[in-house]
């Protein structure tokens, strides 16, 4: 199978070295115009809104896919096509994908059979994502990776109020989300909604309205949030043989 990487930008090169390294037939990256001569597989990597222009301009022929995790497959109308959406941050051409994982699909099953070779390839495991199901993912994704970024940038900026180091924080945030890989998130929760504390959660509250008043509606979210997730069923528990 013989692929082109359209696009040069820092997903395009990190797609296109992860694939010659792992012994693919790549052609060489193709910019604005490509139309994909001589390829089995062209792979998109262009801006969300220029995947329509850039799958328009591709011969018919090869199977187009794009790498975009919130695009559904209808801007590749006209091409057998796939999306291959790898779940990490891209960061050019060295980035390592083995062990992550991503998101494919396909308009055929030879396209997603075509979408999921190439996850092998990097290395990435796969979970199929259909169109109608794109935007809940990728709200997910966004939910799991930048949100949490705003959450410790937030917990940081409440601590160094305190005098606390940011770098305090750091252990507590890493071994908070391990247990929640380990655990789930009802056992890996601990702290005063856990414990129905509302006296400490009084006090958290008005600390945070004194010193960084911006962040009382967000605080508000996270306790309800929380208290939403105790109040959900446990999963039952597996009967013994």
């Amino acid at each position: 199978m013989r692929i082109q990487v359209v696009g040069g930008g820092r997903m395009g090169r990190a797609i296109d070295g992860a694939l010659r390294a792992a012994g693919a037939a790549m052609l060489p990256i193709g910019g604005r115009g490509a139309d994909g001569a001589g390829a089995d597989l062209v792979l998109l990597a262009v801006p969300d809104a220029a995947i329509a222009e850039a799958s328009a301009m591709i011969a018919p022929g090869p199977i187009v896919g794009h790498l975009s995790g919130i695009t559904t497959l209808a801007p590749l109308v006209g091409h057998e096509a796939c999306s291959v959406h790898p779940l990490l941050s891209a960061a050019g051409a060295r980035t390592r994908f083995e062990g992550a994982w991503a998101a494919i699909d396909g308009s055929t099953e030879r396209a997603v059979d075509t979408a999921a070779e190439v996850a092998r390839l990097l290395g990435l495991r796969v979970f199929r994502v259909r169109d109608e199901d794109r935007a809940a993912y990728h709200a997910s994704a966004s939910i799991a990776a930048n949100f949490l970024v705003v959450l410790a940038a937030t917990a940081e900026r409440v601590a160094a109020t305190a005098g606390v180091p940011r770098e305090a924080l750091i252990p507590l945030a890493e071994r908070s989300l391990a247990n929640w890989a380990r655990l789930g998130p009802a056992e890996a929760l601990t702290g005063p909604v856990v414990r129905g504390d509302n006296e400490t959660l009084a006090l958290q509250r008005a600390a945070i309205g004194e010193r960084d008043p911006a962040s009382v509606a967000l605080y508000d979210a996270m306790v309800d949030a929380s208290r939403r997730l105790l109040d959900q069923p446990a999963a039952p528990a597996e009967e013994a043989e």
